[in-house]
């Protein structure tokens, strides 16, 4: 960090300060960091062991499912990239970095961004994924996101010259939206979204478009919940059950079952406290009927995930996901705390800075366990990133989105004008940024290749089927 900048309050927003004054401290900042020190990156020679990270990121999982994270890790390095959100952490702790902080993601690589359904229907795309967020240095989320565009491309063994290309893609597109957005106002930049139909309609490959038009006009027509109850469930004489899907989907057993539907009025109730007053009111014409437990995602393997299926007395449905809140890969890295002492709590709370619209939902709760959890809807008109279909051109046209929707989710907390004056307007930030990108992606590889090696000696468990 910036000897200059740091333990000051110069990083912070200044309402009483001019978008001018705040432009030129931020093109000041680059005299004691200059934007090339963002394309370094080697690894310290006492680094700390990927390997034994991901042991420690483990503690506290349920056990039976770690043999699922690690076999899901093992896929391709991209998919071991997105389940080492901590040893990343871990390695940008030790980059320089400006001392301008803001509401970071925490884990911004390019398959936690997505089309969904805002609370007035209208589909958006945004990041989708903040079980990591916490206030932190800017540059970290721009420097994961970017690099996963690397990792990505060279998973689709696209060009030495594209896989840096998309990157430098990711740090343009923030750049360029940043700079828009250090032009309006904080009520302007609170107002603004990204719809996906427009989108959509400025990619540059028609048969992607063709392809992405179909799957919006399914996700608008998309009635979730209940679509979901005739997929998900089955009947048990009167009552409504959730179908297992085992290892993915599971009911818990005897006395594990019976003491998780004693907590579950509890903890619900917990939640919906959690609520505002309208939303309350709403699903107290609710209660609840199955729970069961869901394995969700890759860095996510091993929490304490699951659905909740709530009914109506006139038998509507209602899913929602619960997911256990974890302290946040990032907080032993930042020097300052989170101020949240709920997880759950932290993690709505940075979500609705960061996002658009958040899931009308969106709440916290916790379990007799000292567990955290956060609760959303299952499922809400929600459209995923397919990278199988994706040539170099749609990964390029994914990369400009995905850059737009940082710049904007920063601007909500950050001081646009500021980070504008550093990055400035040439593509010296931009190339530094894709440097890294490729140097840390190397290094992503060879952390993979650490992994697979523990797994072959036994120091890492995965699946016998494996």
């Amino acid at each position: 960090m910036s000897d200059e900048f740091k333990e000051t309050n110069e990083n912070r927003f200044d309402s009483g300060v001019s978008k001018t004054e705040r432009f030129a401290k931020g093109k000041a900042i680059r005299n004691a960091t200059p934007r090339t020190i963002h394309r370094e990156w080697k690894a310290a020679k006492d680094r700390q062991d990927p390997v034994e990270i991901l042991i420690n990121t483990s503690v506290g999982r349920v056990e039976s499912l770690l043999p699922i994270r690690y076999s899901r890790m093992m896929e391709s390095p991209f998919s071991f990239y997105r389940g080492a959100a901590a040893i990343m952490a871990a390695d940008l702790a030790r980059t320089q970095t400006t001392g301008i902080e803001l509401q970071l993601c925490g884990d911004c690589h390019l398959m936690n961004f997505g089309g969904f359904a805002t609370p007035e229907r209208k589909l958006v795309f945004d990041i989708n994924d903040f079980d990591e967020t916490l206030p932190g240095p800017w540059e970290w989320d721009l420097k994961r996101l970017a690099t996963s565009f690397t990792i990505a491309a060279r998973w689709k063994n696209f060009s030495p010259k594209i896989c840096k290309e998309v990157a430098w893609i990711v740090a343009d597109s923030y750049k360029k939206h940043m700079l828009e957005y250090s032009k309006l106002s904080a009520l302007q930049i609170w107002y603004a979204h990204i719809d996906l139909a427009d989108l959509i309609e400025l990619g540059s490959d028609d048969e992607i478009k063709l392809f992405q038009k179909k799957r919006l006009k399914k996700a608008a027509e998309y009635t979730a919940h209940e679509k979901e109850f005739a997929k998900l469930t089955y009947r048990e004489g009167k009552r409504a059950r959730i179908k297992d899907e085992p290892p993915l989907i599971y009911h818990l057993t005897g006395e594990d079952e019976e003491n998780m539907l004693r907590q579950a009025e509890t903890i619900h109730k917990k939640y919906v406290k959690s609520l505002s007053e309208d939303k309350r009111i709403l699903l107290n014409r609710y209660s609840v009927h199955d729970i069961v437990i869901k394995v969700v995602g890759v860095g996510s393997v091993g929490t304490l995930c699951g659905i909740s299926l709530l009914m109506s007395s006139t038998g509507e449905p209602i899913f929602l996901q619960f997911k256990e809140a974890r302290q946040s890969v990032l907080e032993p890295h930042l020097k300052t705390k989170s101020i949240y002492k709920h997880q759950g709590e932290r993690i709505v709370m940075g979500q609705k800075l960061m996002q658009s619209a958040s899931d009308m939902f969106l709440g916290w709760t916790d379990g007799e366990s000292g567990k955290f959890f956060y609760i959303r809807q299952l499922r809400d008109a929600k459209v995923k990133p397919v990278l199988e279909v994706m040539k170099a051109k749609n990964l390029t046209d994914y990369a400009k989105a995905c850059g737009w929707v940082l710049a904007r989710a920063h601007a909500r907390s950050g001081d646009p004008s500021l980070l504008s004056g550093y990055i400035g307007k040439n593509d010296e930030f931009a190339n530094a940024i894709a440097n890294f990108s490729v140097s840390y992606a190397n290094q992503n590889e060879a952390d993979y290749k650490k992994m697979l090696e523990a797994i072959k000696t036994g120091r890492l468990p995965i699946p016998v089927e494996c």
